[in-house]
């Protein structure tokens, strides 16, 4: 069994317009969203095997931010690939993965984060800033992934508790 959590970043500024895409910060909601979020898998109890993000600002911020509010000791692998990819490079670098790692936390960027859930589990709901999709796959082998074994298992995302922080 493979589990995967496909992490959107966490709102990012667009104050400066000079500042190149890459090097976009998180805004000050951004700031706030990413922590609550890790401290919603931290209270279900989920810690993955390895985190894989893009080097972009706001995807890197977001997945230290996430890292530790649920005290992840781990490295964090980063992957230039992973900025404005495809569904196809994304599924690429999945099958990749050492199969020790059961669970797996992707940070990225939309459109292509959205179009691998659904690619997957037929998901068809934007993913907004510090959503988070929870994929499960029937298999041993991340090699081995893909839609005929893949089953959706939860999304979650920061305005969904807009009344409770």
């Amino acid at each position: 069994m493979k589990k995967l959590y496909i992490i959107r970043h966490a709102k990012s500024s667009w104050k400066d317009e000079a500042l190149n895409d890459f090097d976009r910060p998180l805004n000050k909601r951004g700031k706030q969203n990413a922590p609550f979020m890790g401290k919603r898998l931290k209270e279900n109890g989920i810690m993955p095997d390895i985190i894989v993000s893009s080097p972009a600002l706001r995807a890197k911020t977001t997945a230290k931010m996430i890292a530790k509010e649920i005290k992840y000791a781990k490295d964090i692998l980063f992957n230039q690939d992973i900025y404005e990819s495809s569904q196809s490079t994304l599924h690429k670098i999945l099958t990749k993965i050492d199969d020790k790692c059961g669970i797996l936390f992707l940070v990225g960027h939309n459109p292509a984060l959205n179009m691998l859930a659904e690619y997957y589990v037929d998901f068809s709901q934007n993913i907004p800033t510090s959503g988070v999709v929870e994929i499960e796959f029937d298999c041993d082998k991340w090699a081995d992934i893909s839609a005929k074994n893949a089953k959706f298992i939860s999304f979650d995302y920061p305005k969904k508790y807009k009344d409770t922080y």
